[in-house]
This record gives structure tokens, sequence and C-alpha cells, in this order.
């Protein structure tokens, strides 16, 4: 596979009767000065001056620069007009490969569209490209480099080119942050487009599972996967996530969501004045300089009128180990069943398995393990005994939701939960591996449980962007995005260009 080959094929329309679309095209005016085809030019631009070369970002597997006539023709249809969308490279797109990263999917052409791609089409949206991603979605080895894959590389921070953009959607923030479309759209099943967009200086939404379809997605595990918009700002990823969420009929969670219409709707008048917010102080860590920017924050929502209320809370590390236990049971079982579901590639032999993956990357160890194993992939296999799988999905969902989430929210009376997303973005290390300060944040107990979690760019420590994130109750995403979208007009913090060149003290 030629990375970053760009496509010439037709982009097909979406088949919004098959799958039920009742989104209404009209139902707000979607900014009619925004001048699609002009600002499709100026992204293609930046993706070739930006993207490849010796220090390029590595933020796209690939892309189409003939997208300005699909931009032409979709400009008057749906909410989106024409608005170029980039899709993190385990999302099957009919004119892309879908490849998770890995040599063993490099020929992986579906020619389907996950559902949430047939409703982002059939409100206008036009897929720009695939960006790069941590293979698997990181779920490959312990010991990762997060942001590389072996078909895509490794994924740089625009704003030091020398540090990592973290996963697994590391090129969907990077993209973003690089100005190389309107959007994009990552997954997560715990920190995937939330540590991204955090150290990216993006805005990144995890819906609660259930609001956008799964199928024809490269699976982790069905109690936590969800895609997500990443974006500039909170209307911006509003607008996408409008477009995308859907009942699913293949996949049953998605038929019994709490949906809203339109997830932009009443952002831009929401008012922070009495809204009581829970600030996490046991997550905020121990690096003092993202602990200013976070007291800056919190002090931009009182000034807004928000009520602040100290919480200080340890959460019950079972749901972490039950967690793992979940991810590994149902990545081997659904991992399967999507392998089987793929067509049979023309050239070279189709995996059916996890089993066929791990002997895949045994077979190609010189390009798939070089950095780092399978240690994951390996336990997996070995993790088949359902009933205990059974009693740790219920007990980590458990205690994540009810005695975690929504217990906090009902003792201390308040609405939402808010703690720093992650600190500011480590040095990339093929050979070490990862270094993000654990202690920072309280994103896991959201993903566990399926609930929504945000990310806005709230500052930064020495030019890096740092978040600050926003928790609710499940299907509480539409009053999570408000707040959000509140803080945003509130922060006094001037935020960080992109410098696309390596980290300097000066």
């Amino acid at each position: 596979m030629n990375r970053r080959n760009p496509c010439h094929a037709l982009f097909a329309l979406a088949a919004s009767l098959v799958l039920g679309a009742t989104h209404s095209a009209d139902a707000r005016d979607a900014e009619p000065t925004y001048d699609a085809a002009a600002e499709v030019a100026a992204q293609i631009e930046r993706i070739r001056e930006h993207e490849d070369g010796p220090e390029g970002l590595n933020a796209i597997i690939a892309y189409s620069h003939t997208a300005g006539f699909k931009v032409r023709e979709m400009a008057d249809i749906g909410s989106l007009r024409g608005r170029t969308v980039l899709v993190k490279d385990n999302i099957e797109t009919t004119e892309f490969a879908t490849t998770a990263g890995s040599l063993a999917l490099a020929a992986n052409h579906t020619r389907r569209d996950a559902p949430l791609i047939a409703y982002l089409r059939s409100n206008g949206g036009v897929v720009l490209g695939k960006t790069n991603l941590s293979e698997w979605a990181n779920i490959r080895d312990g010991n990762s480099t997060s942001g590389w894959s072996a078909v895509g590389g490794l994924t740089r921070n625009p704003h030091a080119i020398d540090r990592n953009a973290c996963g697994s959607s590391s090129g969907s923030g990077a993209a973003v942050a690089a100005g190389f479309a309107w959007a994009a759209i990552g997954t997560e099943t715990n920190g995937s487009i939330t540590c991204p967009a955090s150290i990216n200086g993006v805005v990144g939404f995890k819906p609660s599972v259930g609001v956008v379809s799964r199928t024809h997605v490269v699976p982790i595990s069905s109690t936590q996967d969800t895609a997500g918009p990443m974006a500039r700002t909170v209307a911006d990823a509003a607008m996408l996530l409008t477009a995308i969420a859907g009942p699913d009929a293949a996949d049953p969670v998605t038929l019994t969501a709490e949906r809203v219409p339109d997830y932009a709707h009443g952002l831009s008048d929401y008012s922070l004045e009495g809204v009581r917010i829970g600030v996490m102080r046991g997550q905020i860590g121990g690096n003092e300089q993202v602990r200013s920017v976070f007291e800056s924050a919190l002090s931009d929502l009182e000034r807004a009128g928000a009520v602040l209320v100290d919480i200080s809370f340890e959460p019950d590390e079972r749901m972490y180990s039950d967690s793992f236990t979940v991810l590994k049971y149902e990545l081997r079982e659904e991992m399967g069943t999507y392998l089987r579901s793929i067509p049979a590639f023309a050239d070279g032999e189709t995996p059916r398995s996890l089993a066929d993956l791990i002997a895949f990357n045994e077979a190609n160890a010189d390009e798939e393990m070089r950095w780092f194993g399978q240690s994951i992939f390996v336990d997996a296999e070995e993790t088949t005994d359902r009933a205990t799988y059974e009693e740790a999905r219920e007990r980590a969902v458990r205690i994540a939701g009810e005695e975690t989430l929504d217990a906090l929210m009902a003792e201390h009376d308040i609405a939402f939960l808010t703690a720093p997303t992650r600190g500011p973005a480590w040095m990339s290390d093929l050979v070490l591996g990862d270094q993000f300060d654990g202690s920072i944040g309280f994103g896991s107990p959201a993903a566990i449980a399926g609930y929504p979690h945000l990310t806005v760019p709230m500052g930064d420590v020495e030019g890096l962007p740092v978040g600050i994130s926003f928790f609710g109750a499940k299907w509480a995403d539409h009053k999570v995005l408000k707040l959000g979208a509140a803080y945003e007009r509130a922060r006094t913090a001037k935020l960080p260009e992109p410098s696309f060149e390596r980290w300097s003290p000066e």
C-alpha cells in the first residue's frame, strides 16, 4: 500500500434510507458563509506542505486530492454542506482501504461504508481521507508508542514534532490541529479520542456508547468502543456528532440510545450561572504547571457563574482490572467476527481470527514488531472463560457508572464533573515507549461505563497544549457539549498555534 497515495475514486452517496436516517437537512442554518470549496483547496495545500518529508506529521494514511469536486457537489446538501472530514483508519469507507494501521489489513478494501459514514455523507459531509493511528487502536502490546503504526509510521504532534500526538486517534487529533480538514472522526475505548485531542490542542468528544454506530469499525470492545468527533471548536464537534449519530439495526445498543435531533442547538446561549460542577481534586496530578493552567480555567468558570464543588475521591481500582479482562475477552471474540465479515483479499491470505493476526505479526516481525511486541494480543487469545468475563463486565460497569460517576453527582448535587484531561505531550521514543503522566485525569470511569466525556483546550505548558475534561451522566451528551461551549466562551487563556517544528525552550 502506498501511503498517502491520492484516491481518485468517486465518493459514494449514503444509502440513508437503508439505515433509517432521520436527520433533517435544514434543522438549522449551517453557516452559509462557509466556503467549503475554498477551504478544501487550502486544506490540501497544508497537507502537501506539512504531511510528507522526513519531518512530516504522518497524520494521514491516504487522502483524495480531487476532493474539491465532491465538496462542490455536496455544498448544498444537509447540515454539513460539503465540509471535509478525515476518518480514523479503523472505520470503513468505500473509497479507501481500512487497515487499522496493520500490514495484515493493508489490502482490506471492503468497499463498504460504516453506517456512521453513510450518515455523514447523507448530511453533506465529504470524506477527505484516512488518518493514522496507534496500530490496532493501541491494544496490541502494553509497551507501545502511541501514534505508531506499521502502515503509517509515527504520528508527530504539530505543536512540537519531536513530541507525541497521543493515541490511538493520533492522526485525527494532529490533522485537525494542523488544519488538514474541517474536522475528523476518532474512536475511543479508553482515552483514544480525548487524549490526542487534549495533547494536540483541539476539541474531542467521546459520546455515550450507543449514540454512534460501531458496525464496520475494527473493534476492541462492544462494551466501551465508540466513534466521536474531533474539531477546533465545540460547535463544530457538535455539528459533526449530529451528522454521524443514529440508530443501526446491526448494533443493538444504538436502538435504545437517547439522542437529540441537533447537538449544536442551544450551545451559543447556554449560561453557566448557578451550574454546579464537581472538581476532581485528586485527579489533577502532580504537575504544577498543569495545575496552574487548570486553576485558571476554574476561575474562568466561576467568573461565568458556575458553582464549583471540590471533591476528594479515589475510585475503586477493581474496575480497572475488570475492564482489562473485558477488553481482552471481547477483543478475541469481536475481532474474529469482524475479520470473518470482510471480503477475501485479492492478493494474500485474509486473516479471520485474532490467532491469524498473532501469526501474521510473528511472520512479519521485522516490520510489525521492531519496536514493541503483542503481549495483549497473546493474553486476549487465552482469555476464554465466559463466566469470568461476565462477572468482570458487570462489576466494572457498575463501579464506574453507578458507584462512581452517578454516586458523585448525586452525593454532591452536581450536574457535571471536571478535571484536567492529560498532561502536555511527552517526547516520542520508539525504543522506550510512552511516558505519559498517569496521575492526571479522570477519563477511565466514563470510558468504562460508556458515559460522555468532552475535552476542550484550556491553555498550554511551555507551548504544549493541555485540555480540560467535562463529564456528565449517561445520555447527557448534549448537556456536556453545552457546558463545553460555555467554557470556551469564558476561557481567557491564549491558545498556542502549531509550530510544525521541534520543541524549544525559546
